[in-house]
């Protein structure tokens, strides 16, 4: 089993930035295809950002390309989404997510995760 714990979340103004981190216990980091998702009030959850296990493959919503960063310490366990040039609408709570499946191509799609952090709230002020 393993267990995703989110920290780093918080309140910013617009145009500030907040670095989230996902710490996950278990087997070897680097088994894990990773991602971020985010789910705002009233909305469904969305895809953020996933990384590959050797960190070599990145995909991103185009909402958040150029401004979010995805990036993994497999020594750590740990995966990172520095988030740059905030705005209101990137308020919501953010989970981090482990993908079991024995493929290269990080997914985007929440149903292809196995695993889920409790998530962590990030607001945003205008």
């Amino acid at each position: 089993q393993v267990q995703l714990v989110e920290s780093g979340g918080g309140l910013v103004q617009a145009g500030g930035s907040l670095r989230l981190s996902c710490t996950h216990s278990g087997r070897t980091g680097s088994r894990y295809l990773m991602g971020w998702f985010r789910q705002a009030p009233g909305k469904e959850r969305e895809f953020v950002a996933a990384l590959s296990r050797s960190g070599g493959i990145t995909r991103y919503a185009d909402s958040v390309k150029g401004r979010f960063t995805i990036s993994r310490d497999n020594a750590k366990n740990t995966v990172y989404l520095q988030m740059n040039s905030l705005k209101p609408e990137d308020t919501a709570d953010y989970y981090c997510a482990a993908d079991s499946n024995m493929i290269t191509t990080p997914q985007t799609m929440a149903a292809e995760y196995d695993y889920w952090g409790q998530g962590t709230q990030v607001t945003v002020s205008s």
